[in-house]
């Protein structure tokens, strides 16, 4: 499938504003493009972390790998790279094998795939725990079957593949912390799943939002996430986003 083709489907998918729906009856806030609303509080905390878990190792990582499934890749990638501590953040897919990993037999749902973002980032500077609160505050609605407003399908699912028994134990640990309060209205969908290896996205999919930030679909869908970021977040908001190409390039 060609680059112009991938942009005709995003504008396709305009009408259906489900996606935000969540975030008002979660009562987390709605702040859109232009919009002055401001967002409420985010999600609270892990209360079990890396430091919880093993504060030595914590302490002596210098760089760590999580890799997150939320939906088209274009803006949770576009949420991490404006993350303090996130040193790189790449779009791709998780969960098939490396035959399926492209983007025209992603789409079929039949891979195994979810579009997925490897966030790699410094463990001194953000936890694994504070990525993944990031993650379920503003980066998708975690309450999502095999969807993300506009976008359905299995490889839209929300989905975590732990790099480590830490990993899954922090996540398995803030899903049920997150449903006990009940705090989104609604059961948290997100699959903690096996590892599988990640294959970057072809190179039109990287730095997308950064690249088109007038483009339709990520003013609507996208753009409001680095907003409630910046909003609800701005202790680990960076202006600057850190781009796999390096530099930011703009339509």
């Amino acid at each position: 499938m060609s680059e112009a083709t991938v942009m005709a489907k995003a504008r396709g998918r305009l009408s259906a504003l489900a996606g935000l729906a969540w975030m008002v009856a979660a009562g987390i806030g709605l702040a859109a493009a232009g919009a002055s609303a401001e967002p409420a509080r985010a999600l609270p905390p892990p209360a079990i972390d890396q430091a919880t878990i093993d504060q030595n190792a914590s302490a002596e990582a210098t760089s760590a790998v999580a890799v997150l499934a939320g939906g088209c890749f274009w803006g949770v990638q576009g949420v991490f790279q404006h993350v303090d501590g996130v040193s790189n953040a790449v779009s791709g897919y998780a969960g098939g094998t490396r035959e399926t990993a492209r983007y025209e037999l992603i789409g079929t749902g039949r891979t195994g795939h979810a579009e997925a973002v490897r966030i790699t980032y410094d463990p001194r500077r953000i936890s694994y725990g504070r990525l993944l609160q990031i993650y379920f505050s503003v980066a998708h609605d975690p309450t999502e079957v095999d969807r993300q407003g506009p976008d359905e399908g299995p490889q839209y699912r929300s989905a975590i593949f732990p790099e480590s028994a830490e990993q899954a134990r922090i996540a398995a640990a803030y899903i049920a912390q997150l449903d006990a309060t009940g705090i989104l209205g609604a059961p948290i969908a997100t699959k903690i799943e096996q590892y599988r290896p990640f294959y970057a996205a072809e190179d039109y999919h990287q730095d997308f939002m950064t690249k088109n930030p007038r483009h339709p679909y990520i003013v609507e869908h996208d753009l409001p996430k680095v907003d409630w970021l910046k909003r609800q977040f701005p202790d680990l908001y960076r202006d600057q986003p850190t781009l796999v190409a390096g530099q930011p390039r703009t339509n």
